[in-house]
């Protein structure tokens, strides 16, 4: 691959997505990486990538207006009219008439003379009338589902569960870019350490907005730096980090992590038992085990130990004083890092997915010793696939409850926001720019 323009790399990355059905972060991540961009262009990348992906909906419908029913776009040619328009509707850094010259160009590069006149006619015509309102759409949940671009089955879903004001303004946070945090390895530095040394190599960092160990980065690239090599820190949401806090970690404990990669959870659990103790890291996938095990080594840990073991057979024994089941899930709680979720999924999977948690909820209560506690988390806000499997699991298992401590243990801003139910704490992404998160905390008397 040769050295590609922004928004022919942009491209790219979209057919990728589109055609292969590759995922989104790691198609971008690879194009970062070959094409060596400079800071803004990556930047530049990014957005026009993530914003492009996320707006499909909305371009679809601005786009509408212009294209002949009739005729059939190639794929390519679809997605480079979207990313032009989403550019000339979005950003305002550059002029229309320079987007519509490199749309052209790519046409011409890609295409035949008649695929760019097609190209240059439908963005002059954009460019002229303006895109359609979506005010002219009478059906409140059809207008919502087209201006944030989610699908109108989710959108719906999500209404029921939280109301619609709630529901629409979850969805538009969705559209946003996701904050870049870090987590702190408390067992090698601290928090201001972090700080100085990240500014020493022309990072920028600030404590976080929940947890003492988070940091936010606000410029520079965290993760090409000496600090990063050294295991002074990892990536991860503070949403990800207070699952660990809710486990009650303390000194020697046996710990087992049943859904451990790529091991942000499982090395977080590590620094908390400080050198002492053993987490047991389970991943269904060996190359996935290998990711836990690097990640430890860089971080300095010796007490991780990463096993390729589906977590809906977990062994009875031994018993472990500790149990965290991260569970798979949607990840309708993740869609600003994943915009292409809220089109991969379809309703039934909701379903589907809700009965593999609690196969592995089954699987994992019984390595948990008497008096031990279990933490179950997703990153998903449905509430089947969170409180109703949390419901089921306890009415199956009278010798389980729910730990009453729980939130003594969460940062007391948590209940602020009023998420807090008898079965667990819900975050959504909106609440504090983190994550959409679900988690529990369950104790075993017998």
């Amino acid at each position: 691959m040769g050295k590609l323009t922004v928004r022919e790399a942009a491209l790219d990355v979209l057919l990728k997505v589109a055609q292969d059905e590759a995922f989104s972060h790691l198609s971008l991540n690879d194009m970062l990486k070959k094409q060596r961009l400079s800071g803004r262009d990556s930047r530049l990348l990014t957005e026009i990538v993530y914003g492009t992906m996320a707006r499909r909906m909305t371009l679809d419908y601005y786009l509408a207006p212009f294209l002949k029913k009739s005729k059939k776009l190639e794929e390519w040619v679809r997605l480079l009219l979207h990313l032009s328009v989403y550019q000339m509707v979005y950003l305002d850094r550059v002029p229309d008439r320079a987007i519509i010259h490199e749309a052209v160009t790519i046409a011409g590069k890609r295409g035949h003379k008649g695929i760019r006149g097609f190209v240059n006619g439908v963005l002059r015509s954009v460019q002229r009338q303006g895109v359609p309102s979506v005010q002219t759409i009478a059906d409140p949940l059809e207008k919502a589902a087209i201006e944030t671009s989610h699908p109108k089955w989710l959108l719906a879903r999500w209404v029921a569960q939280y109301g619609f004001d709630t529901a629409v303004n979850m969805a538009e946070a969705n559209n946003k870019p996701p904050r870049v945090t870090v987590r702190v390895n408390v067992c090698k530095t601290n928090a201001d350490e972090v700080i100085a040394s990240l500014a020493s190599e022309g990072v920028t960092a600030v404590h976080g907005r929940l947890l003492p160990e988070a940091l936010e980065m606000t410029s520079g690239q965290p993760f090409s730096t000496q600090s990063y090599q050294k295991g002074l820190f990892t990536a991860q949401d503070e949403s990800a980090m207070l699952v660990t806090h809710l486990l009650d970690i303390g000194p020697n404990m046996r710990v087992l992590d049943t859904c451990a990669a790529p091991g942000g959870k499982t090395t977080h659990i590590a620094e908390q038992l400080n050198g002492t103790g053993t987490v047991d890291a389970y991943d269904l996938h060996p190359h996935k085990v290998k990711l836990i095990a690097e990640q430890a080594a860089r971080l300095g840990l010796t007490n991780v130990y990463p096993v390729a073991q589906d977590a809906r057979e977990v062994k009875s024994e031994p018993l472990y004083d500790r149990i965290l089941i991260d569970a798979p899930c949607t990840g309708f709680g993740v869609i600003r890092r994943k915009p292409d979720i809220r089109f991969r999924k379809q309703e039934a999977d909701v379903k589907a997915i809700a009965t593999v948690q609690q196969e592995i909820l089954r699987a994992a209560a019984l390595a948990l010793a008497p008096g031990g506690k279990l933490v179950y988390s997703t990153c998903t806000i449905e509430q089947e696939e969170n409180e109703a499997v949390v419901a089921k699991f306890l009415s199956d298992h009278p010798g389980f409850k729910v730990d009453e401590t729980m939130k003594e243990r969460l940062p007391a801003v948590l209940q602020e926001k009023g998420r807090c139910t008898p079965l667990g704490l819900t975050i959504l992404p909106q609440d504090f720019g983190t994550d959409g998160f679900f988690m529990t905390c369950l104790t075993r008397s017998i």
